[in-house]
């Protein structure tokens, strides 16, 4: 039998951009609202599933800071599914000792859906075994422009130099930065775009798109993903 990659320990950071849940809906001939839930509930198989392939970090792309141009009714009833997918999967995290994390302004989040959030993020703060990092009213830019106004104020403060600044002291100053940067990135949906997710981040990252729609992603298209990503050689620019 193949080995696992979490024997042969070769993928730590997994990204996915999880997107689909819309068109997946009018295809059964549902409400989007239908979609969403039928989402969430491959975001739990997906949590099953990297067990078995020794990720430590899954980051989902879960709502971006455009996403808040939406309807309404649709973005009130993607809160209200985020704090019922936190309700019911807090003790699943906790069994599977995963730390949930976010990325993105969360003070933008509605404050009942915040307070189920923030609530989680505590519970399982000295968790362990893996990280669930949700990014939430994130965007690539935004972090890029936060990081940039924080070294800014050290260094009018004198805490730096301008000649202190480098990649690696960027890097520093990004929302979760002892998180490694994604090694694969996969998107659904069969859309060829990274749409302001983690441009610093995603610099040397391996891509996947599939065509699934993201309520449909299985195993079989996690493997698929894996595969492609272990038959790659990363050069990270060299030869």
């Amino acid at each position: 039998m193949e080995k696992t990659l979490k024997e042969a320990n070769s993928l730590q950071h997994v990204a996915v951009i999880m997107d689909g849940n819309g068109r997946w809906a009018k295809k059964h001939g549902l409400s989007r609202s239908e979609g969403h839930k039928a989402g969430s509930k491959a975001v739990k198989n997906l949590l099953n599933i990297i067990d078995k392939y020794g990720v430590k970090y899954l980051t989902l792309y879960a709502f971006s800071t455009e996403n808040w141009k939406r309807p309404k009714e649709e973005v009130s009833g993607l809160m209200k599914l985020l704090k019922e997918f936190l309700s019911i999967n807090l003790e699943t995290l906790k069994e599977k000792n995963i730390r949930l994390r976010t990325i993105g302004n969360i003070k933008d989040i509605p404050i009942v859906t915040r307070k189920v959030l923030e609530s989680a993020i505590k519970a399982t703060r000295n968790n362990t075994a893996g990280h669930l990092i949700i990014a939430l009213s994130y965007g690539g830019r935004t972090e890029i422009v936060d990081a940039a106004t924080k070294i800014a104020k050290d260094v009018e403060k004198g805490k730096l130099t301008s000649k202190e600044i480098n990649t690696e002291l960027f890097s520093s100053y990004l929302y979760v930065p002892d998180v490694p940067d994604p090694d694969l990135m996969i998107r659904t949906s069969g859309e060829f775009r990274i749409s302001n997710f983690l441009l610093w981040q995603l610099s040397y990252s391996e891509i996947w798109i599939t065509d699934t729609l993201w309520p449909d992603f299985n195993e079989k298209d996690f493997a698929e993903a894996i595969n492609s990503y272990k038959n790659r050689k990363r050069r990270f620019g060299g030869v």
